[in-house]
């Protein structure tokens, strides 16, 4: 007899079976090409999602585009490799594997480096095998034998060499820059990791000497840049005074020195387009190491 077509699409009846099939039948594997094999090859790699949590929607879009050009390439004939994996995720993972140590009571640092290290992997295993469930649920065309995560021995290795070699040819140096330290994680993190806040603050304004130009111990009796700031408190660093080129008030002073009020140093006012002459003063101190601008 013939069957009866459902009236409404139900994409659970049809998405599981699908997928489970696709799976168990390794229809996506892809051979190794042997040398001399003139096949044409597309291979792509899977941005590995991050082991925090589950896919969003976000996920899914990019696995959609990704999923309709490597099926295009398997209709070309081409033999075709999608690598899947997902990403330890550094510290985005550290943070709630602790969060789930402090619930329990304790700390990272009281467990220790090895016990820690066990909990992220108990929580790759969780939450990573539930993305990759997540990617077959969603049909995702990958060679599921090559799947991969970030922190395995093989890529770790590759990472080991890839940075040393990078350090020997010079691109990868230490130098002195502005960083964001976490004072929880003892580390630098990435703009990636930080959160801003804005909070209602106080302006200060701060008047700075203009020195005689001719008596350069003495300062102009009466002149001064009045500089607006937030942060007085870093004034002992200051090196400079920043005004805006095209701002008339200052433009008498371009190339001036000024004295650092309770230091006594000597500083120079500066020109710089950055600087926006409608806020405060319209004239800005210059603190390295505080502000990466």
């Amino acid at each position: 007899m013939p069957q009866e077509l459902q009236k409404a699409y139900d994409p659970s009846a049809i998405e599981d079976r699908w997928a489970k099939y696709w799976v168990n039948e390794h229809l996506f594997e892809a051979p190794t090409p042997e040398q001399g094999d003139d096949e044409s090859v597309f291979t792509i790699l899977l941005p590995p999602p991050n082991v925090t949590g589950n896919l969003h929607m976000g996920h899914m879009f990019e696995h959609t585009e990704s999923d309709i050009l490597v099926r295009w390439h398997r209709m070309l004939g081409h033999r075709t490799l999608w690598v899947p994996g997902t990403d330890h995720a550094g510290i985005a993972t550290q943070l709630m594997v602790s969060k789930q140590l402090e619930a329990e009571g304790t700390s990272r640092l009281e467990v220790g480096r090895e016990a820690f290290e066990k909990r992220v992997w108990q929580w790759k295993e969780l939450y990573g095998g539930n993305i990759l469930e997540q990617m077959k649920r969603l049909g995702t065309s990958v060679d599921w034998a090559r799947e991969y995560f970030t922190m395995d021995e093989k890529l770790s290795r590759a990472v080991r060499e890839a940075f040393v070699r990078l350090y020997e040819q010079g691109l990868i140096y230490r130098g002195d820059y502005i960083v964001n330290w976490c004072p929880d994680c003892l580390t630098a993190i990435s703009d990636l990791e930080v959160v801003h806040e804005e909070q209602h603050g106080k302006l200060w304004e701060i008047r700075y000497p203009v020195v005689d130009e001719d008596q350069p111990d003495k300062d102009v009796p009466g002149l001064f840049v009045t500089v607006a700031t937030t942060r007085p408190e870093t004034m002992l660093g200051d090196t400079a005074v920043a005004v805006n080129p095209d701002d008339e008030r200052y433009q008498h002073l371009h190339g001036r020195r000024l004295r650092l009020p309770l230091m006594g140093r000597v500083i120079p006012v500066v020109a710089d387009a950055w600087v926006s002459a409608e806020f405060g003063t319209g004239a800005v101190k210059v603190t390295p190491a505080h502000d990466p601008n």
